[in-house]
């Protein structure tokens, strides 16, 4: 009987193959009209496709020339809406032409599931009417988001606070700082909120509640040396943002001499948004292989996710009170992500906190590490001398799981140097 289990094993195999492979078939078939339609028209020049008809509950205009002019478009898949089924983060891929430049790629994100995006119009309708369904325009008007308007000079903690992780505990500094860098005006530059049309004004503010990395990316450019993918512009409910690379889950079985450079500037992005000289600590509240991307020319270390940043204002820390250093462990348990068990409202009062060095090394980096079903981390499986020299197993263990006070600082100083150190020796080897 055993004998011929692996038998029936397979031929139950190929008729699931088959099954998927007629599957697709019919899909296929039953899309034709649709499909040969996707490609004959450009999608991105519909505006309820990209819905700018819902503006101003929308993120912003810059972008709209180019997407009604059919500069920016599709890439093959990305034309096929019957493959959106599968793209439940709404992120594309396209193509961007400029007369004189060329083509380039670019990503373009509606900044949430249909599931989030319709909640997000009913809660709108539903504080505007009570009702689920309604002119969302004119309800826009009837909302928190047009309440703060031409009179009101300046855009404060007290009323945004607790919006979205990037205003968890802004300070005023901060909100300034977004205000001023706020790409979907053409008049940029001032933190007034005056200066703003109402329209603006409004989609500044649903960017801020609904999801904020179009304001991250803003206001810390990667012109500036911020380690974000760079921001491009908006029409309706479509962020353009600069195409980086493949995503960092791409290289986890790379050479090891690639994989110890990557960590080492994974490394560096944690100690840049902890510690610069803007004295804004940025937390990665979502650290996973997926939000990071690889440069495929110069190889620099990108996250192209920032959703999840909080920002904390360690001059205003200082000021109000925390007269001396402060140092925190993140490690109080872990959650099922590997992510610390952290108080937000902590992250927000304290001068330093180690959060970024145990975020890197627990999800990414160490033997603790999981993704997509596999486990070690991306400094998986080293050299037989570099594990038998046990010191990069036992500064990775002291990020992840300190046995020292304060031991994660010094691991992920160490860690730093060690990796530069690493490096440069796969450096000088090639080389030769």
């Amino acid at each position: 009987m055993l004998r011929f289990l692996p038998l029936k094993v397979g031929r139950l195999y190929r008729c699931l193959k088959l099954l998927l492979v007629v599957g697709l078939f019919v899909i296929l078939l039953m899309n034709t009209h649709s499909l040969f339609a996707s490609f004959q028209k450009n999608e991105l020049t519909d505006r309820r496709f990209i819905n700018l008809n819902k503006c101003p509950a929308c993120f912003g205009t810059s972008w709209c020339r180019k997407f009604m002019n059919g500069q920016v478009s599709f890439e093959t898949w990305g034309r096929l809406r019957f493959l959106d089924v599968f793209n439940v983060k709404n992120v594309y891929f396209a193509q961007y032409g400029e007369p004189r430049e060329g083509t380039r790629r670019v990503v373009l994100k509606r900044l949430g599931s249909n599931q989030e995006l319709a909640e997000i119009d009913q809660k709108i309708c539903k504080r505007a009417t009570g009702r689920p369904r309604c002119d969302l325009i004119q309800a826009m008007y009837k909302t928190e988001f047009a309440r703060i308007n031409g009179d009101v000079r300046l855009l404060t903690p007290e009323v945004v606070e607790g919006w979205s992780d990037l205003v968890h505990c802004p300070s005023q500094r901060l909100l300034d700082r977004v205000v001023r860098r706020y790409a979907e005006t053409k008049d940029s530059g001032s933190f007034l909120l005056k200066n703003l049309k109402d329209t603006e004004r409004m989609q500044l503010l649903m960017t801020l509640a609904f999801n904020p990395e179009p304001l991250v990316l803003q206001s810390f450019p990667s012109d500036e040396g911020w380690p974000f993918a760079k921001y491009l512009g908006a029409c309706g409910r479509m962020v353009a943002v600069n195409y980086v690379g493949e995503e960092l889950w791409s290289f986890y079985n790379a050479p090891w001499e690639k994989r110890v450079d990557l960590a080492r500037q994974l490394m560096d992005i944690a100690e840049q948004l902890t510690n610069n000289d803007f004295e804004f600590a940025l937390y990665l509240l979502d650290v996973s292989f997926d939000n990071f991307a690889v440069g495929p020319r110069d190889g620099k270390v990108i996250v192209v996710d920032a959703e999840n940043v909080l920002v904390a204002d360690k001059r205003l820390i200082k000021q109000t009170g925390e007269l001396r250093r402060v140092v925190r462990e993140s490690l109080r348990g872990v959650r099922p992500r590997g992510l610390p068990v952290f108080s937000k409202d902590s992250l927000c009062t304290r001068v330093t906190v180690d959060h970024n060095y145990y975020a890197v090394c627990q999800n990414l980096l160490s033997r603790y590490a999981t993704w997509r079903g596999t486990t070690g981390g991306l400094l998986h499986d080293p050299p037989a001398h570099i594990a038998k020299d046990g010191q990069l197993e036992s500064l990775l263990d002291e990020c992840t799981r300190p046995k020292k006070r304060y031991g994660r600082f010094q691991a992920a100083k160490e860690l730093r140097e060690y990796l530069t150190q690493l490096a440069a020796s796969s450096s000088s080897v090639t080389a030769r």
